[in-house]
């Protein structure tokens, strides 16, 4: 489908008619920033954190998981620097008291009421809570605003528990919160959302190779999950803008229908946050690298992938429309290793007679695929429907099945039918899904 035809309305609608993304507290009128992931949208996610996890972690040898608390000694965050500088620039309309990112609003005016903007000033992203019955400065918590700091605090644990050869790298999925001035874009800019994240340890004078290798993993990585390269574009970030623990950042930004906008990065951290941690908490962070008789803080390469932005990008490249027989068909052409369903069941209709060798096949084919059985409405609405949720394949049991046990097999993407003998459906499917 050509780019300007797909655009975030239909994305969105899409995504909360078939039961992939809605709005969170949505009864309630909803909460800005915050999205809840139905059904489809949990397997389809699940998917990529699979393949994610799969891919970086379990096919390597020099990768470690971990899964670090959401909420940490606040000390973590002062070493950080977090405290002092996960800041964005806030202005305030002061004629509808409306607040603003000072860097996304031109010409000085509020862009809802066009009233005058007040005075920059700097505005702390991180959410503030307390930990224990008493809320004063020493119960103050906050909720973590990236995964990194868990891996960086257990650094000094797994090389203690493992032993690792330098490189090696803490690989973690999972939530982050930040205080978003002005959340947007459907699920692009969240205050929930969830992080794939790597901090890869390397040694300071071979930061250089490990960066250009893990920067060609992410390029990889994005078209095995079905981007087209001509969305994807690298920035590589001005030194005034880098963030303070940077000294080298590249984002790769996609075309999304609202414009090209960053999905991934990759940061040049240098010892930055090893060394402020053993400072701040007195304990060493040193490598001993015993084969060269060498201790020294390692340097760190962080490959960060955004899990919900990862999703976005998925859903816009696969949504497509085609003319069909004089209507409109909705698709997401969703790569197949993705899809959250795999193969849909469809009998002609809900008669027993059909029904009874439907349900076995369904039995059969759920081993080994992500199936769903569906005998509701007309077969051409089911189909529509299975091609708007991105099943790859149709199985249509029909009246011609009871004599000759064979089923018709739909493919999502062409359309086209094959007639395949029941016991040979699954070496049949399992071919195809190669």
């Amino acid at each position: 489908m050509e780019k300007e035809k797909v655009t975030m309305e239909k994305v969105e609608s899409l995504a909360k008619r078939r039961g992939f993304i809605y709005r969170g507290s949505e009864i309630y009128g909803g909460l800005a920033g915050t999205w809840d992931y139905g059904p489809l949208g949990v397997a389809l996610k699940k998917n990529v954190k699979d393949m994610w996890w799969k891919r970086f972690v379990e096919d390597r040898s020099d990768m470690y998981g971990v899964d670090a608390a959401i909420l940490m000694n606040s000390r973590v965050w002062e070493a950080a620097g977090h405290v002092a500088t996960f800041t964005d620039p806030l202005v305030e309309c002061e004629k509808c008291k409306k607040r603003f990112r000072a860097d996304q609003v031109d010409g000085g005016a509020c862009p809802d009421c066009k009233g005058k903007l007040g005075q920059e000033r700097q505005f702390n992203m991180m959410f503030k809570t307390s930990a224990g019955a008493v809320e004063d400065s020493s119960s103050t918590v906050y909720l973590r605003p990236e995964t990194a700091q868990g891996m960086f605090v257990n650094f000094k644990n797994i090389v203690d528990s493992f032993h690792p050869r330098m490189p090696f790298g803490l690989g973690q999925i999972g939530k982050a919160f930040r205080n978003e001035i002005t959340p947007r874009d459907f699920i692009f800019r969240t205050r929930e959302f969830e992080q794939m994240e790597i901090e890869y340890f390397v040694k300071p004078e071979d930061w250089k190779e490990h960066f250009e290798y893990w920067r060609e993993q992410m390029t990889e990585w994005m078209k095995d999950i079905g981007l087209r390269e001509q969305d994807i574009h690298e920035l590589e970030v001005p030194s005034e803008d880098l963030a303070h623990y940077s000294k080298r950042t590249i984002d790769f930004e996609f075309d999304f229908p609202f414009g090209r906008k960053e999905l991934y990065g990759i940061a040049y951290r240098t010892d930055f946050d090893l060394a402020n941690h053993q400072k701040e908490s007195t304990v060493s962070l040193e490598y001993i690298d015993e084969a060269e008789k060498q201790k020294f803080i390692p340097h760190v390469i962080e490959p960060t992938f955004g899990l919900d932005r990862t999703i976005l990008s998925i859903l816009c490249t696969s949504y497509d429309e085609e003319a069909v027989d004089g209507e409109v068909r909705s698709v997401l052409r969703l790569p197949k290793h993705l899809a959250p369903i795999k193969v849909a069941i469809l009998p002609l209709s809900k008669k027993e007679e059909l029904s009874v060798v439907a349900k076995p096949i369904f039995d059969t084919l759920k081993k080994e695929f992500v199936c769903q059985y569906d005998e509701t409405q007309s077969i051409g609405k089911r189909y529509r429907r299975q091609d708007e949720i991105g099943t790859p394949y149709c199985i249509t049991v029909d009246f011609e099945t009871i004599n000759d046990h064979a089923v018709t097999v739909r493919d999502r993407d062409t359309m086209k039918q094959d007639r395949v003998a029941i016991e040979k459906l699954p070496e049949y499917l399992r071919e195809k899904m190669k």
